[in-house]
């Protein structure tokens, strides 16, 4: 079946050599280049994840940051709301405190015009009893 002659040998050094040179000239740079770009891109990778960790615990920082000053925006501003209050509440008491002192004036000054009106009153009354007096009685009987 098969011949065995001096091409089959012949043939298998051509392989062999082809085989080595196309290694050497084509496969071994381009496994190379290969090599070297799984490398980059493995590199890359490396990078990028370092980064977007980086980047996610900065991001962590900063919504933390934000958190803690959105915390004492509200404790400034709770506090202010309640120095307003005690601010209207002390407004209102010393309000409520003037209320009640003019009141007291006021009422006091109307005692006062009262009875200054009962006393001129009361002497017109005296006077006026006395007048009629006299004139039921006479000038004479009145004395």
């Amino acid at each position: 079946m098969f011949d065995f002659d001096a091409t089959l040998p012949l043939m298998a050094i051509q392989f062999l050599f082809l085989t080595w040179l196309l290694n050497q000239i084509f496969y071994k740079p381009l496994t190379k280049v290969l090599d070297e770009r799984d490398e980059y891109i493995r590199n890359n990778e490396a990078d990028a994840r370092k980064k977007l960790s980086e980047t996610e615990e900065l991001a962590k920082q900063y919504e933390e940051q934000l958190a803690d000053a959105r915390r004492k925006s509200q404790e400034v501003l709770q506090q202010a709301q309640e120095d307003a209050k005690k601010i209207t509440a002390q407004k209102i008491a010393e309000a409520q405190q003037e209320v009640q002192a003019q009141k007291t004036q006021v009422a006091e000054e109307l005692q006062q015009q009262k009875d200054a009106a009962m006393a001129t009153l009361e002497q017109q009354v005296d006077s006026l009893s006395h007048q009629i007096l006299e004139k039921i009685l006479g000038p004479e009987l009145v004395r």
